[in-house]
């Protein structure tokens, strides 16, 4: 008659782990995996400095455009959007805007570019091989 721990040896030993061939697929697997992943998140990071790019440029944008619709004419530079100013009727307004933006990291300053013939604004800046550029 067997006892009970001789039972239990006996079971564990009939256990067996995993074979070589099984690990290997599955480091293999994990492998793929991470080289799917790593460019993605790459890619993920440009994504996000764009967007904040795109952003930013229209909050300047909404801003000299208000600018614009308070005292009659375009700002000289963004650096104006900063300050409050008074119209030709003695009305007061701003800041537009709370300070200075700060571009994406790696990315040029945003830049400004008045046409007073024509009475338009361009907003532009330079970064991860992309130009953001309003309106």
């Amino acid at each position: 008659m067997f006892q009970w721990w001789t039972k239990k040896r006996l079971t564990l030993a009939n256990q067996r782990g995993f074979t070589l061939i099984e690990l290997m697929i599955v480091v293999a697997i994990i492998g793929i995996l991470a080289a799917i992943a790593i460019p993605l998140y790459a890619n993920v990071q440009a994504r996000a400095r764009i967007a904040k790019a795109q952003a930013d440029a229209r909050a300047l944008a909404s801003a000299v455009s208000i600018y614009a619709a308070h005292m009659g004419n375009l700002p000289p530079a963004l650096a104006d959007l900063s300050v409050a100013t008074v119209n030709a009727q003695g009305q007061n307004a701003g800041p537009f805007m709370a300070g200075t933006v700060a571009p994406p990291t790696g990315w040029s300053n945003y830049a400004y570019a008045l046409s007073l013939a024509a009475g338009t604004f361009n907003i532009s800046a330079t970064g991860d091989t992309t130009t953001v550029s309003l309106p």
